[in-house]
């Protein structure tokens, strides 16, 4: 096949809400022949079957892996190093691998150990898409379309497959984009993972308190806004915020700053301090969000 043919056989590990939408996407824009999913449990492979997410269950690693065109790892970050041992024996000369993680310099430096020689068959990526549920029943065929796919090919990723990647998620809808690993890291430590760290602490220390069914009770749209991304996969975020530690710290440093300076203003009564405070992250924020709007 050519880099940017129909691919033949897609091989996805983790059948979930992102690895399911992409073999979704595919399999609906006509660009796999054929999906096989492996799943850590035999009920995420058979419920990703019944749904028509994967046409076979993946067994056999060597099997599926040797003559795939494509490979997707779309586990928990925490796991690819383990899914990408299991994959590195078995590479065909032309299979290409990709990885749809939230994090890129350790899947990039799991990537070098594990796969060696053949690391220019590796093109690291990362899809801005996601949901509050998880699993293969989240799994959609437009979760991509129109969102961001963060490419960081590597100096040795071959020209084929960046393009084969690239390809895929064009397919699926995606606007690609290219950063390289440190860069991603740094920003997304900054405007996802961090913000995920601040909503799961703010529901962590509501729940935890003595009054929290009153709290929860007078909730209402400003704390189901902020907090909703608090309902997402803990077992991913753990992972994340472990693999991205030493960026997700210095955000986490500089937004205590920040907290510090407010505080500070309120104690001191301090009302411009505050509504000038307010005002830059409210024209920010306009900014931001009239510019998704066109785009």
């Amino acid at each position: 096949m050519s880099d940017t043919a129909p691919l033949g056989k897609v091989v996805v590990f983790g059948v979930g809400l992102i690895g399911g939408s992409f073999a979704l996407a595919l399999k609906a824009a006509g660009q796999a022949a054929e999906v096989v999913g492996f799943g850590r449990t035999l009920g995420s492979l058979t419920q990703a079957l019944e749904l028509g997410i994967v046409d076979r269950a993946g067994f056999n690693v060597g099997q599926e892996v040797s003559n795939a065109d494509l490979v997707l790892i779309a586990t928990p970050v925490g796991t690819t190093p383990e899914v990408m041992a299991r994959i590195a024996p078995c590479l065909g000369s032309q299979t290409v691998v990709t990885d749809a993680g939230s994090t890129k310099e350790d899947v990039v430096a799991a990537a070098r150990a594990c796969f060696g020689e053949r690391i220019g068959q590796f093109v690291p990526a990362h899809p801005i898409a996601g949901a509050e549920n998880s699993g293969a029943l989240a799994a959609r065929p437009d979760l991509y379309r129109g969102k961001r796919v963060v490419l960081t090919p590597l100096a040795e990723s071959s020209e084929l497959s960046i393009a084969r990647v690239r390809s895929a998620w064009e397919a699926c809808g995606g606007e690609i984009r290219e950063l390289s690993p440190a860069e991603h890291d740094r920003v997304f430590a900054a405007v996802s993972h961090l913000p995920h760290l601040l909503s799961f602490a703010l529901v962590h220390d509501l729940a935890r308190r003595d009054n929290r069914e009153l709290l929860f009770a007078y909730a209402a749209s400003g704390f189901r806004d902020f907090t909703r991304i608090a309902a997402s996969h803990p077992e991913m975020w753990r992972d994340i915020c472990l693999a991205n530690q030493k960026a997700l710290l210095e955000e986490l440093d500089r937004y205590r700053e920040q907290l510090d300076e407010l505080r500070d203003a309120l104690q001191r009564g301090d009302g411009a301090n505050l509504e000038a405070t307010f005002d830059v992250a409210r024209t920010a924020r306009r900014e931001w969000a009239e510019s998704k709007t066109r785009t």
